[in-house]
């Protein structure tokens, strides 16, 4: 044989470094750390697979799933919370910015 071409697939022992890219992957910050922690609930809207999420950032953690589920009751859609983003199929900006403001929540729309 003049070059040995085995190498190592797959490994559980986490002996191995991490190979370049997923050395970036592990160390970028999450969505929800680009988000000041001022008090104020953003409300936003991503376009994500031919489609549109809005995205609900600046929540108590233990709020979240309540939240989260009278959001979804409220606009009919379905959703998930997910890092401490509460996410909602469709652009439901506006009943959102609604809802936070019948309960005098201080909400403010992200973006344009």
């Amino acid at each position: 044989m003049k070059g040995d071409d085995r190498r190592l697939v797959y490994s559980t022992d986490g002996s191995l470094p991490l190979p370049k890219y997923e050395r970036a992957k592990a160390k970028a910050p999450a969505a929800a750390a680009k988000v000041p922690d001022d008090g104020i609930v953003r409300v936003g809207c991503e376009r994500r697979r031919g489609g549109f999420v809005t995205l609900v950032y600046g929540l108590a953690v233990n709020e979240l799933d309540a939240v989260a589920g009278e959001l979804k009751r409220r606009c009919g859609t379905g959703g998930t919370v997910k890092d401490g983003i509460i996410a909602l199929q469709g652009d439901k900006r506006d009943p959102i910015l609604a809802y936070f403001g019948e309960r005098k929540i201080r909400a403010k729309r992200m973006g344009g």
